[in-house]
């Protein structure tokens, strides 16, 4: 094995007095630590700073970072805050720059498993491992293992300067983008479900009712470029997972009314090709596989109803 690449993290956190402390907790324990990990307090007022303040005096490789408080919450704030860490790394000689969410943890070898994956591939531009949420994780039958969850979402920093980083856009899909973008540069990425964390709070639940994120979910998927036909399936599929049927309805009510009013997309035309490509080139497999299935149980339905008696 090579020698590992070296790495950085970054937090955007915002009252997450709640949680933080256990990533705290996760990140310090680790058998491979960063060489630096910046903390954004992006305007927190519930106790946040002074749970970080106290690991920054233990560990000289944290630092808080504290922007102005505000009234106003959503996805491009993130990047901002995001960006604000960015420039307290920018001269170190780092390989890897990991974006990190202030409500997960993980085992203590978690970032030594992840950049082994980094070593192991010269092209590996994105990488990352599945999350628990509750009873809930990703089914890999229908999510793509190209796919890096943006909670733990490590890259090269070859590739996360290739791609302009984060691209600010307050409907959300930042990491998703990127991802997308990283693959539109040459870049591999991919979750490696052999390890996961853990996510403590809902997805999206910090700045929305948790019943307005499936429609909410279904509007950025529209201006995020997402095929109809893919989030029709998509939709159907979201029927069998809570809040059950209401979150397939919700989601696809969101796509269909921002398809309807036209909204504006806000990614490029060549991104938006790219994901529908791929969301079309999975739904064919996935129905390949689904008719092979098919023709599979009929098959041993009639060796066994002419199995001699």
């Amino acid at each position: 094995m090579s020698t590992l690449p070296s790495y950085v993290l970054i937090t955007p956190a915002r009252n997450e007095a709640q949680f933080i402390e256990l990533t705290l907790k996760a990140v310090t324990a680790q058998t491979v630590r960063p060489l630096k990990w910046v903390i954004v307090s992006d305007g927190s007022t519930d106790g946040t700073d002074d749970i970080v303040t106290r690991y920054v005096a233990l560990h000289p490789w944290i630092e808080l970072v504290r922007m102005p408080e505000r009234t106003q919450r959503h996805f491009a704030r993130k990047v901002e805050a995001f960006n604000a860490g960015l420039e307290r790394v920018r001269h170190l000689n780092y390989d890897v720059i990991g974006n990190l969410d202030g409500d997960v943890s993980f085992d203590a070898d978690y970032f030594d498993f992840v950049l082994k994956r980094f070593a192991e591939n010269p092209r590996l531009g994105v990488g990352g491992t599945p999350f628990t949420e509750g009873s809930f994780q990703y089914d890999y039958r229908f999510t793509s293992i190209e796919h890096v969850s943006g909670q733990v979402q490590l890259f090269r920093r070859a590739c996360f300067e290739g791609i302009g980083g984060y691209v600010p856009r307050k409907v959300g899909g930042v990491d998703h983008v990127a991802v997308i973008s990283a693959r539109m540069h040459g870049w591999h990425t991919r979750t490696f479900p052999e390890k996961t964390y853990v996510h403590h709070r809902q997805m999206s639940t910090a700045t929305q009712h948790a019943l307005l994120v499936p429609l909410r979910g279904g509007r950025a998927d529209y201006v995020l470029g997402s095929h109809p036909l893919w989030e029709v399936c998509r939709c159907i599929y979201q029927l069998t997972k809570p809040p059950s049927v209401l979150g397939g309805i919700l989601r696809l009510a969101g796509f269909a009314w921002a398809t309807l009013t036209m909204v504006e997309k806000q990614v490029p035309a060549d991104l938006i090709g790219c994901r529908r490509q791929e969301q079309m080139r999975r739904l064919r497999q996935f129905a390949a596989r689904a008719a092979a299935k098919c023709r599979q149980k009929v098959t041993m339905r009639g060796r066994i109803s002419w199995q001699p008696r």
